[in-house]
């Protein structure tokens, strides 16, 4: 009698929770995928920009399939808009110098996908980085740009490279830019935690999911 009133409980707050999570996807409003390529279209992204981004995209949503199969709740269609979108004021940037991922999350947030924004500008550096714990969009969408360089999927040490050799001038940027990849290798390792493959094989799982 116990164990079918706890076996009840369980039940009762498992479906709580769905009806909750099930509430907030309903009311998140999230660009579909045409939106999301006149968006690109409207702010005239640079065509390698673009290649980019589709490249991150198919990580970011690659890796959160798989987590998804592991229990992981993670929403599909916001890492999908987030990642396709997170250079969305790249080439504009170029020209003005501003902050992309600050800009990008205002452009977003401007357009009414405030959650989209959210992702989009911590794409550079997340507002908060936590060792424990299940990987959530943010993250995922951060660690699949670290993985792209220009359109080729990378380890994270061939993007350092790249990074530090285009933007590591002056110990001080240098010094920003290994602290903050040293974050990213701790979020790497939260990721493929809960993952039954290693980083190494992230590109052959991203080939294998588009084919």
């Amino acid at each position: 009698m116990f164990e079918e009133k706890t076996n009840d409980e369980k039940l009762q707050k498992f479906l709580a929770q769905y009806e909750k999570i099930t509430r907030i996807r309903d009311i998140m409003k999230i660009p579909t995928q045409k939106e999301c390529y006149g968006l690109i279209q409207e702010m005239g992204m640079m065509d390698h920009i673009v290649d980019h981004s589709e490249q991150v995209c198919r990580v970011a949503v690659c890796l959160a399939d798989k987590l998804n199969r592991k229990g992981i709740d993670l929403n599909l269609e916001l890492i999908r808009a987030s990642a396709l979108l997170h250079d969305i004021t790249k080439t504009r940037s170029f020209r003005t110098n501003e902050n992309h991922a600050e800009t990008g999350g205002k452009f977003l947030r401007e357009k009414g996908f405030a959650e989209v924004g959210r992702v989009i500008a911590q794409h550079v550096k997340l507002d908060t980085y936590v060792a424990s714990g299940s990987p959530v969009e943010a993250e995922i969408v951060n660690y699949a740009d670290k993985r792209v360089l220009h359109d080729q999927i990378v380890l994270l040490a061939d993007r350092l490279s790249y990074i530090l050799e285009r933007y590591g001038d002056g110990v001080e940027n240098r010094e920003r830019i290994l602290g903050l990849w040293g974050k990213s290798k701790e979020l790497e390792k939260k990721i493929f935690s809960c993952l039954p493959f290693l980083p190494e094989a992230l590109k052959g799982m991203v080939e294998a999911n588009t084919t």
